[in-house]
């Protein structure tokens, strides 16, 4: 086993590695920016060190991280989600350093990366894709060729990376000709490739997800199914375990093709295989995420499995402990990301200073974050503040139990998503199960909440706009 983890991230997924990290007596370093210093996972890491310049750099710079593991002496690194988690060359640079990479192979990696590459892929194993170009497309007269003969909606997607990120859907011809060069920009940007590709739209669907895990003895698993179909512009907000539309077979058929596409890869660590059900009951493969996920914990709450501690054994080389069979999924999960956003102001991300905070409790509830009282929220990262995953026997239970736990959640300060989270728990459909990706768009009375002012905070807002008026 490992003698020392370097963390080569930041905030809850950090805490969350730290924590698995203490469970196997393994020591941990931390990594963190001037931005960052106060940050929760900066005190509980065994050794903490200050990379950089500026607040993201350092987070990237492969170069420095490895130089900083070595020097230091960690045996491996684990990069979270996010960063250098799905970059290839980082991994290979970890590789050719002496170092563990707790994550794929950089082929891996570079295979599942690019998703042009993974749907070919996907296809030569038989598992059924979503139609679409087979190559990169370059100019708008080759996507209008495809789109015409496709007929619309259709989806422009950035070859690499994910998050939403470089994702235009388009309804006609002159839709096309905008967001061609929109979603190019936009890829290029976020990844560094400004490759895209086209494919079918599908309407509706639910977006299902599927948790494996492979070893390097050849054994691989998965650990059922997410629903992640609550989002706004392609990026998650609610997730929950098992999906409440898929039958035993369904479920049976969708996990073996998951294990078929890492298999064909030569996968081994935690990786996430992605479909789409539409609304007939067919799937389809549209990409592979070959790292952690923020939504691991609706996961381990139904089967009792620690993803992370697993990542961690498997890269030592370990093989994984029980077998398919032995996997069982009990009740049902919810996970709640509460984001520094302004959601009835389309999400706007928000900063400040935390003036309150007090996480809800009980059974079945789990907190994963690295926010307090006085927690600066910086600009520079991800408003991603805590998650907030709960479970019950039942899907109704599960439901109420998220409401009364939203309802005792205070984090004061900056508008958080915790209201909004709550009217979604009080919406009718939601409630019965009944939701897909047009979630958001098809139900807007669930922006219509309260902001949970509480009486200091109003006594904040007259002192602030006093002062202001006294001071004209």
């Amino acid at each position: 086993m490992f003698k020392k983890i370097l963390v080569a991230n930041r905030g809850e997924i950090a805490m969350r590695i730290i924590r698995a990290c203490r469970e196997l007596n393994i020591a941990t370093a931390a990594i963190y920016a001037d931005a960052d210093s106060t940050g929760i996972y900066v005190k509980k890491a065994d050794e903490s060190y200050l990379v950089g310049p500026g607040p993201v750099k350092g987070f990237l710079d492969g170069q420095q991280i490895v130089a900083l593991a070595n020097r230091i002496g960690a045996d491996a690194i684990h990069p979270g989600y996010g960063f250098l988690s799905e970059n290839a060359g980082f991994a290979h640079l970890c590789q050719a350093s002496g170092i563990t990479f707790i994550g794929p192979s950089p082929q891996a990696i570079h295979l599942m990366g690019d998703k042009i590459q993974a749907r070919n892929l996907a296809r030569q194993v038989g598992v059924p894709i979503v139609p679409g170009t087979e190559q990169a497309v370059t100019s708008v007269d080759e996507a209008l060729a495809f789109c015409r003969g496709a007929g619309y909606p259709v989806m422009i997607k950035a070859s690499a990376g994910g998050g939403g990120r470089g994702l235009r859907v388009v309804r006609s011809d002159q839709e096309l000709r905008v967001s061609m060069d929109t979603a190019s920009r936009e890829a290029l940007a976020a990844f560094g490739d400004g490759s895209v590709f086209i494919e079918k739209y599908v309407e509706r669907p639910h977006h299902i997800e599927f948790q494996i895990l492979a070893d390097r003895q050849g054994n691989i698993i998965h650990l059922g199914e997410r629903d992640c179909s609550i989002q706004r512009r392609h990026q998650k907000l609610i997730e929950i375990a098992p999906s409440l539309v898929l039958t035993p077979e369904l479920r049976a058929q969708m996990g073996e093709d998951a294990t078929k596409i890492a298999r064909a890869v030569d996968y081994d660590n935690a990786g996430t295989v992605e479909f789409l059900l539409d609304q007939q009951g067919r799937y389809y493969f549209i990409e592979m995420n070959p790292r952690i996920q923020v939504e691991h914990t609706v996961t381990e709450q139904i089967t009792a499995v620690d993803i992370v501690r697993a990542q961690i054994t498997i890269a030592a080389g370990r093989p994984i402990e029980f077998k398919q069979s032995d996997v069982t999924l009990q009740g049902h999960a919810i996970q709640c990301r509460i984001n520094a956003e302004d959601p009835r102001n389309n999400f706007r991300p928000v900063t400040g200073k935390v003036t309150a905070y007090l996480s809800p409790g009980g059974i079945g509830v789990r907190i994963d974050g690295a926010v307090y009282k006085d927690y600066d929220v910086p600009p520079y990262y991800d408003g991603l503040l805590a998650k907030l995953t709960v479970r019950g026997r039942t899907w109704e239970e599960t439901v109420s139990r998220m409401h009364r736990s939203l309802e005792e959640y205070v984090l004061r300060g900056l508008k958080t998503t915790i209201p909004f989270m709550e009217k979604i728990m009080e919406e009718p459909d939601f409630m019965a199960g009944r939701f897909d990706t047009s979630y958001l768009e098809t139900h807007p009375d669930v922006f219509n909440y309260d902001d949970h002012i509480e009486p200091e905070d109003l006594v904040l807002a007259v002192s602030a706009c006093i002062a202001a008026y006294e001071g004209l």
